[in-house]
């Protein structure tokens, strides 16, 4: 079973738009849609339609459109009352795959939500696999927020192994002992490393290039520092694993980019439901970068499915 946490959920609405995106210009979309979004249900999405047992915990009231849109999907989810309906998301997408993203802050959840909402993941993690921690946080909620789950859970022997993805304050302060798998993206590793997160671009271009070094060097000092296993993500790079076992990259199959929204949840997905299977690292980096891969190739946020996955054309080598 892999558990996630959304605590800042949200119903992502698409607009897909036939030519460029014009600024203060009136244009016509030519399609639409609104799917549940956050990171950690994504990553469910994911892992359901992989047919791996999955539940998502989201902060939302009974009726809310992200319970009814997983409900639709068969996604099971459990809900913590929180007195109001849950953001929206806007994407914008081009024809040639850019994507542009409109992200509400999200409402602060009082402390008797984020008690009740912790007391919930505490309860849902028995007997887990993993528990996925994953997007923003909402205003008002620590920045050590995961950290002290990490720890509350940290302190069972049969609790689940831990899996972080969220970026800013949030991620350094998560990037302690007891987590097992830590997932940057380019921007969020380089901002770990000190180097600041317009460094980013930087890392995905060097190791496009071939030059795995910059990458490499930041994601072995994260895992120096943290004992966590560290899955970055590059982009169209593709991405690199580096834990206790050793360090890999795979490089992904060519695709046409429709949007990269939800890309970076899907490779974590992957990479969860690998390891679920007793993958072997190489395996698990393999099954990552080919889900990031199918997403990027698919409109909106949607979960890619077995069967769009092109897994024998990822190349994955060891470092």
């Amino acid at each position: 079973m892999i558990v996630t946490v959304t605590v800042n959920p949200s119903l992502d609405r698409l607009v897909a738009l036939g030519g460029p995106l014009h600024r203060g210009a009136v244009q016509r979309a030519v399609g639409a849609a609104a799917d549940p979004g956050g990171k950690g249900v994504n990553v469910s999405r994911v892992v359901h339609a992989a047919g791996e047992g999955t539940v998502a915990v989201v902060p939302s009231d009974q009726g809310d459109p992200l319970l009814v849109g997983l409900a639709r999907l068969g996604v099971p989810a459990i809900p913590v009352p929180v007195g109001h309906e849950v953001r929206s998301n806007i994407t914008v997408a081009e024809p040639d795959g850019t994507t542009t993203k409109l992200n509400a802050p999200g409402a602060p959840l009082p402390p008797e939500v984020l008690g009740s909402l912790e007391d919930v993941i505490v309860s849902a993690a028995d007997g887990a696999a993993w528990l996925a921690l994953c997007g923003s946080l909402p205003p008002g909620v620590p920045d050590d927020w995961y950290a002290g789950l990490a720890q509350r859970l940290g302190s069972r022997p049969d609790g689940p192994l831990l899996a972080v993805d969220t970026s800013g304050a949030a991620l350094a302060a998560s990037a302690v002992p007891g987590v097992a798998l830590l997932k940057p993206n380019a921007e969020e590793l380089a901002e770990l490393a000190g180097l600041g997160a317009e460094a980013g671009a930087g890392l995905e271009s060097h190791a496009a290039a071939g030059d795995l070094g910059p990458a490499r060097a930041a994601a072995d000092d994260l895992h120096r520092r943290t004992g966590a296993t560290v899955l970055a993500t590059l982009g169209a790079a593709g991405a690199l694993l580096v834990g206790r076992e050793g360090a890999w990259v795979a490089v992904p199959p060519a695709v046409t980019v429709r949007s990269t929204v939800g890309a970076g949840d899907s490779s974590l997905a992957g990479y969860l439901i690998a390891h679920t299977r007793g993958a072997t690292p190489p395996e698990r980096l393999s099954l990552a970068v080919a889900y990031g891969a199918a997403a990027a190739a698919l409109p909106g946020t949607q979960a890619p499915r077995p069967e769009e996955l092109a897994v024998a054309d990822v190349r994955v080598t060891a470092l």
